[in-house]
């Protein structure tokens, strides 16, 4: 897998950022920002971007790629059995969702995730955003 992360284009494209990843998750990403901004305008066709993306979104377009997509409140258990097929996962304060990262593996210090705001392969448990809301999960 590589190690030179894209970052999200700006601060609503969390989602669509998760979704070009997954896609070529070895990279590279050219031309990556454009691609975001193509993907944000195809999955949120109802829902105003301003506002990011849905889980629903989500699921959508990997349901399209063939990769299933089920929307579920998250349980560590059914991201870790759904490894190693990378999982959205959306994080937030605990009135509201407000970012979406990839689950990508798991290793001694718990779930590891490509945060777009970060450009990198984090542990969730250094994210700012501590509740965990949902999870995306291949069918």
């Amino acid at each position: 897998m590589t190690t030179s992360w894209p970052r999200q284009p700006d601060s609503r494209t969390c989602g669509p950022s998760v979704l070009v990843v997954a896609e070529h998750l070895s990279g590279p990403w050219p031309d990556f920002d454009r691609q975001v901004l193509a993907m944000h305008r195809r999955v949120n066709r109802w829902w105003p971007r301003a506002l990011g993306t849905t889980p629903w979104a989500v699921a959508r377009e990997l349901r399209s790629r063939g990769r299933g997509g089920r929307v579920r409140r998250f349980r560590y258990d059914e991201v870790l059995a759904a490894l190693p097929q990378p999982v959205p996962v959306y994080l937030g304060t605990r009135w509201l969702p407000r970012h979406v990262v990839l689950v990508l593996d798991v290793q001694d210090d718990g779930l590891h995730a490509y945060d777009p705001a970060r450009g990198a392969v984090v542990p969730l448990e250094t994210s700012r955003w501590q509740v965990r809301w949902w999870s995306v999960l291949p069918s």
